[in-house]
């Protein structure tokens, strides 16, 4: 059975290196990452305790280190990274969606954000 309880990350923001235009590849850009990790939370309800949960702050920080030291052509290719860096960060994680966007899509249309979304597991 699908694990129901997720952990939402929402509006984590950064500069990465992400495009396919000379432009996007000469410099950082602005992101927004939504991260839904899914695990069995009924020990840490049970507990209280910090130890029966993943630490958020150490899944940001995985998500940080894949944006903002490597450069990808493709959110998607961001994405998938980001991704097994989240299940590789703590084996009590089941499955990951993130979801990747853009804050200055290039595009000459008004468009607030292009983004991605991936869901991968263990």
């Amino acid at each position: 059975m699908p694990q129901a309880d997720v952990i939402e990350l929402r509006g984590l923001r950064m500069s990465g290196v992400v495009g396919v235009l000379p432009h996007e590849q000469a410099q950082p850009q602005p992101l927004e990452l939504d991260l839904d990790i899914r695990l069995d939370l009924a020990a840490a309800g049970a507990s209280d305790d910090l130890g029966d949960t993943v630490d958020y702050g150490a899944l940001c920080a995985a998500a940080e280190q894949v944006v903002t030291t490597t450069s990808y052509a493709l959110l998607e290719a961001l994405a998938e990274h980001v991704a097994a860096a989240l299940l590789a960060e703590d084996a009590r994680v089941d499955t990951v969606t993130v979801s990747v966007r853009k804050l200055r899509p290039p595009v000459a249309q008004q468009l607030s954000t292009s983004g991605v979304r991936i869901t991968r597991g263990q």
